[in-house]
């Protein structure tokens, strides 16, 4: 008995990528399956903007043409919405944005949708931090005392990105002790070994080598950070010019160790260097908060980019009819996939 995962990483607005991938993904299915995404996934996975797409497939009854919505220019504005507090300087001494404008496009979209909405059979899981507890927080449907938690504020709590977003207050059980949670990618940018786990724990008679994954990256960032005059920078900048949320948010370590442990050609990484390359001639801003109409709509050609790479043996993964190797990130040489093996 397979179980197919599909796993969302983090990334703000890079977050289009993924949604418009994964919209070209449920057209195919749908015009020459006759399926959708949901019939095909057991196990959805997310952080930050990835728990959005994620809890928003699990949870609601939003289309992916409507959850790739949330992504447009305008929705866009909303929910970045620069902080513009007397003295203060935005991601310095202050969050970058409001809170408020995300936690309402949220709210809109998801309505009164908790994780308990999940279908039969299926789960889901977000990942966030709580700072004055100093643990992980992995809200999942899988543990009964998360299952009436509104998928919203654990999307909102997902994605309060430190130094962007303001770190979100939640209740949580079995105490509905109070919480301060921040963005999930501090810890697992790339929950897709997290949802391998959490998988194992639910369907325990599923063994790994029946598992499928399907692991969603928002591209990565190329810009290089100057090595030697950050032997002089404290925490001011690394902060500015180090990026250093960017780099504890780093994926590719999981990848690697998802691709070692699953069977080959049981596991695909949808991912690509921010970088000029074949099929990719515009790439976008590999900034989380550059939501310019110009970057959306490079983003939104990125997820084309990978659809044209990625689509056929992604749908072929999804319906259990995928023979080839596992697919790791783009080689910006070639502009193709890496093949394992």
């Amino acid at each position: 008995m397979s179980k197919v995962i599909l796993s969302l990483d983090g990334g703000g607005i890079r977050g289009a990528a993924t949604a418009q991938f994964l919209t070209m993904v449920e057209q195919t299915l749908q015009t020459n399956h006759e399926k959708s995404l949901r019939d095909c996934v057991d196990f959805y996975a997310g952080t930050s903007t990835g728990s959005i797409i994620a809890l928003a497939l699990a949870t609601t009854k939003m289309t992916m043409p409507e959850i790739s919505d949330l992504y447009n220019y305008e929705t866009a504005q909303q929910i970045f919405t620069e902080n513009r507090g007397l003295f203060e300087i935005d991601g310095i001494n202050a969050p970058k944005f409001e809170a408020g404008g995300k936690t309402e496009a949220l709210r809109a979209s998801f309505g009164d949708a908790k994780i308990n909405n999940i279908p039969n059979g299926k789960h889901v899981l977000a990942i966030t931090y709580a700072i004055e507890k100093r643990k992980p927080v992995v809200v999942k449907s899988t543990k009964q005392i998360y299952l009436n938690q509104y998928a919203y504020q654990v999307a909102d709590a997902s994605s309060a990105a430190p130094t962007f977003f303001p770190t979100k207050e939640l209740e949580l059980p079995p105490e509905q002790d109070e919480y301060w949670l921040i963005d999930g990618g501090v810890i697992a940018n790339n929950p897709t070994m997290c949802a391998i786990a959490e998988a194992k724990r639910a369907w325990p008679e599923v063994s790994i080598g029946e598992m499928r994954v399907l692991s969603v990256g928002t591209g990565f960032m190329t810009k290089k950070i100057n090595g030697p005059a950050s032997q002089k920078w404290g925490g001011l900048q690394w902060m500015t010019k180090g990026k250093i949320i960017e780099v504890l948010s780093d994926e590719r370590i999981v990848a690697y160790q998802s691709m070692t442990i699953l069977d080959n050609g049981k596991y695909i990484r949808v991912n690509a260097k921010l970088k000029e390359q074949p099929g990719l001639s515009n790439p976008p801003d590999d900034a989380m908060d550059d939501v310019s109409k110009t970057n959306i709509k490079k983003l939104k050609a990125l997820g084309e980019f990978w659809f044209k790479q990625y689509g056929a043996a992604t749908v072929d993964l999804l319906l259990g009819t995928y023979t080839g190797p596992s697919l790791d990130r783009i080689d910006p040489k070639t502009g193709e996939p890496i093949k394992q093996g």
